[in-house]
């Protein structure tokens, strides 16, 4: 009977400890989705679904190498065959803080583009962003300590 007893006080602790781990336990944030692309503007856009989240706000941070070109374009919408074209390679972040419902947070963030620094055009031409790329794009869940790699995306604006 003395065996007995232990072995039902031993199942009573296990019970209890679970029940005081269970909750914080239940939470396992993990992105079920992520996408990218590049908006009119030139850049990145990653929409995401993250869920298994409690109710606390939650921070995302943004990261991708970028490569940006821009070009002078003349009045008639053309671009002249002079080499006044430059690209820049850079990083690119961007972040933001999220509400979840019912656990999840379902949102888009947005970096870059890279801007064009001092090139400019001469008179008569305009400056225009005529293509972007974004590589190695990674999403974190800084708040979880969660991150998830995202496709790469790239988007032409003017063939030059």
């Amino acid at each position: 009977m003395r065996l007995r007893n232990i072995f039902a006080m031993f199942a009573a602790v296990v019970a209890a400890l679970l029940m005081v781990t269970s909750p914080a336990g239940a939470d396992a944030p993990k992105f079920h989705t992520a996408g990218s692309s590049v908006n009119g503007s030139g850049a990145l856009a990653v929409s995401f679904d993250e869920r298994g989240l409690g109710n606390a706000n939650i921070d995302y941070v943004l990261r991708a190498d970028a490569t940006a070109t821009y070009a002078c374009i003349n009045g008639g919408g053309n671009h002249p065959q002079a080499a006044n074209k430059e690209t820049f390679n850079a990083g690119v972040s961007g972040g933001g803080s999220f509400e979840p419902k019912n656990g999840r947070v379902t949102a888009s963030l947005s970096a870059g583009p890279i801007p064009a620094g001092s090139f400019s055009c001469p008179n008569g031409q305009r400056l225009v962003l005529a293509g972007v790329s974004y590589s190695n794009v990674v999403l974190t869940d800084t708040t979880n300590g969660v991150s998830t790699s995202v496709a790469g995306v790239s988007r032409t604006f003017f063939n030059v």
